[in-house]
């Protein structure tokens, strides 16, 4: 018997819903807020008032573009965490509503775990390309740099992450302190491509074991612009495609010194991309260009499942409800979760 799965996804400035059906996406429509864009950042009340304007329609839409009809969804997924707590409150409020009015069951999603299982979302009349377990996947997002260890859908561990910032935020932080726009880390991976990743270089941590630190690679970078623009006041116009280059260069390697030791002490040559940052061109091009030098099968999520989305929320939640892990209309959303 058929499983159909609505997933909403809710937790930053996106709004999005989905419809997966034994694990194939039906639709998957996203509502984008162009309002932060002159903030230089995403307004968490902005976007919690977007939401509260996108929801119903973007639903709606997700249903009709799927040519399903609402009674044939057998349970409901949302985003619980972590993400801003408005825009939280607004995802799982209309959950729970909806799953109360069709009389179906309620399922939250943890949004860091979704990522991950973007990674099995089927798409008909393409090739599906998804990672046998156990696997190790490098979840690269604007709030978290993880290495997690795969052994089932629902069975993963954590083994490394950020103590500071994530590689998202770097990109960012340092794209802002250039005076690029928001968000930031497209245009560092546009201008790269046509800068010399060779031209400059910025201090590297050295973290133990399988975590990540970028705070010291963002000093670095904000000291050595401070020093070259009292020489230059031009120094960033007329090198910004090298410095963006130079710095994608330094992030990746970081990110990849730890993804190589964990595989390597691990023995696991099945290699997985998750989150934003994984949609990144020069972590996409080396994680490939390494893996037959390392012996890996790699699995790139395609672009529209790096960013939030809700096809995400679907599959994590198809995968629930087959192992009958279902939620209670008491629960509550989370800003912050393990």
């Amino acid at each position: 018997m058929s499983i159909t799965i609505l997933g909403i996804e809710s937790s930053c400035d996106d709004t999005s819903a989905a419809i997966i059906r034994d694990g194939y996406l039906l639709s998957n429509i996203i509502a984008n807020q162009q309002v932060h864009i002159a903030y230089g950042g995403v307004v968490p009340e902005l976007a919690s008032r977007a939401h509260q304007q996108n929801i119903i329609p973007v639903v709606d839409r997700a249903i009709k573009v799927a040519g399903i009809s609402k009674n044939e969804i057998d349970a409901i997924a949302f985003t619980r965490g972590p993400g801003l707590m408005g825009s939280l409150l607004v995802g799982s409020s209309f959950a729970k509503g909806l799953s109360l009015s069709l009389g179906v069951p309620l399922i939250d999603v943890n949004h860091l775990q979704a990522h991950i299982l973007a990674n099995f979302v089927l798409e008909k009349d393409t090739t599906n390309h998804v990672p046998s377990f156990p696997f190790l996947c490098l979840l690269v997002s604007g709030g978290h740099s993880q290495l997690v260890v795969m052994n089932d859908y629902l069975d993963m561990k954590i083994i490394g992450q950020t103590i500071d910032d994530a590689a998202g935020e770097a990109f960012d932080k340092c794209a802002k302190i250039m005076g690029l726009p928001y968000p930031g880390g497209p245009v560092i991976d546009k201008l790269a491509s046509e800068g010399n990743a060779e031209a400059f270089a910025f201090a590297k941590p050295k973290m133990t074991e399988y975590n990540y630190s970028f705070s010291g690679l963002k000093t670095s970078f904000l000291y050595f612009l401070r020093d070259n623009l009292k020489n230059n006041p031009l120094f960033i116009e007329q090198n910004k495609n090298d410095l963006c280059a130079s710095l994608q260069k330094a992030i990746i390697e970081i990110l990849l010194d730890k993804l190589l030791k964990a595989s390597n002490d691990l023995n696991i040559k099945e290699i997985a991309l998750a989150g934003g940052v994984s949609a990144n061109s020069g972590l996409r091009t080396k994680i490939l260009s390494e893996a037959p030098k390392w012996n890996w099968t790699t699995y790139l999520p395609a672009f529209k499942f790096t960013t939030d989305n809700a096809a995400m929320i679907a599959i994590t939640g198809y995968y629930k409800y087959k192992a009958e892990l279902f939620a209670s209309q008491d629960i509550v959303p989370m800003a912050r979760m393990s």
